[in-house]
C-alpha cells in the first residue's frame, strides 16, 4: 500500500474526516481534562458508575478513531469493499462502473462522496490526499455534511 492510502477507504471516504478519528478523541480529551480540573477524579468515584464512564472517556480520548477498512476496519461484510477488491482496484473511483448504485446509496449520506470520487480520478491519489489533509485540518469532519437516510438501504449497500 502506498504512503498516504491507509485512510483512503475502497468507498473514496478519506478516514481522517470521520469524527470518531477527527473531533470525538479532541472532544472527549478536553471534558476529561475540564473534568478533572474540577476535582471529578476526587469525588466522582462517589457516583455509580462513574468509574466505568471515566475509563470510557479516557479510550475515547486516546483512540484515534476505527481502523480503517483496509486496516480491517469498518462494516465487516462491507460489499463495497469486497467488490473493489475482487475487481483488483484500489478505490471505487477506478471503476469503469462508477458511481455505481451500492456508491449512490452511499453517496446519499455522505454528499460529498460521488464529487469526490470524481476528483480523486482527476487529481490522482497523492494530490487529492493532500486536499482532504487540509479539509481535516480545517475541522471539517463527514459529520457535518451527513444527510438521513434509510437505514435499512444503507445497510443494505454496505453488505448487512
Amino acid at each position: 500500500m502506498k504512503e498516504g492510502w491507509e485512510y483512503v477507504a475502497y468507498c473514496g471516504l478519506f478516514c481522517g474526516l470521520c469524527a470518531e478519528r477527527a473531533r470525538i478523541p479532541k472532544q472527549a480529551r478536553a471534558l476529561r481534562e475540564t473534568m478533572a480540573e474540577e476535582g471529578w477524579p476526587d469525588w466522582g468515584p462517589t457516583i455509580p458508575g462513574f468509574a466505568e464512564f471515566w475509563r470510557f472517556l479516557e479510550s475515547l480520548s486516546t483512540k484515534g478513531g476505527c481502523l480503517s477498512c483496509r486496516a480491517g476496519g469498518g462494516p465487516p461484510e462491507c460489499r463495497i469493499r469486497a467488490c473493489a477488491q475482487e475487481r483488483g482496484l484500489d478505490f471505487c473511483p477506478q471503476c469503469p462502473d462508477y458511481p455505481c448504485p451500492r456508491i449512490g446509496t452511499l453517496g446519499k449520506a455522505y454528499p460529498t462522496l460521488i464529487p469526490d470520487g470524481l476528483r480523486l480520478r482527476k487529481v490522482g491519489v497523492e494530490q487529492w490526499v493532500a486536499e482532504q489533509e487540509e479539509r481535516a485540518r480545517r475541522g471539517i469532519v463527514y459529520a457535518d455534511l451527513r444527510c438521513p437516510v434509510d437505514g435499512e438501504e444503507l445497510q443494505e449497500a454496505l453488505g448487512g
